[in-house]
């Protein structure tokens, strides 16, 4: 089991999913960084002094030893920036690694098409042959 397992975690997959795992998470955390502590707040001043966090849609008020229920809408709509963001910049990376990866295709596939096949050198002398006859 021990052997099984060495090999399963040995795999490139496992440990660059791994990595994608942990840059990921610390990514996240930037963004929510910017989005609560940069960009809200300027979006809030914009909108008329306008503090995000706290929005919310009280339903039951607090009464002694019970906490208010609230709908906390303005939270929700930082989570969504925040996702909106993050979306954004990651179609942007994909973008650009696909970007950098079609050039090198393009590069395969001429590569590919100035080798000629055994057929069409055939097929090429045989065109000579007839043309100097």
């Amino acid at each position: 089991m021990f052997k099984e397992f060495k090999e399963f975690i040995s795999k490139g997959n496992v440990m660059d999913l791994a990595v994608g795992v942990i840059i990921g998470g610390a990514f996240g955390k930037i963004i929510t960084s910017l989005v609560d502590d940069m960009i809200m707040p300027v979006l809030g001043i914009i909108l008329g002094k306008i503090n995000f966090s706290a929005l919310k849609l009280i339903i039951t008020p607090a009464e002694g030893d019970k906490p208010e229920v609230a709908v906390l809408y303005g939270s929700f709509i930082q989570n969504v920036v925040n996702f909106l963001i993050m979306a954004f910049v990651i179609f942007l990376m994909v973008k650009a690694i696909n970007k950098l990866r079609k050039p090198a295709k393009e590069v395969a596939e001429e590569i590919v098409e100035e080798v000629p096949s055994k057929e069409e050198k055939l097929l090429t002398e045989i065109r000579d042959i007839l043309k100097s006859k």
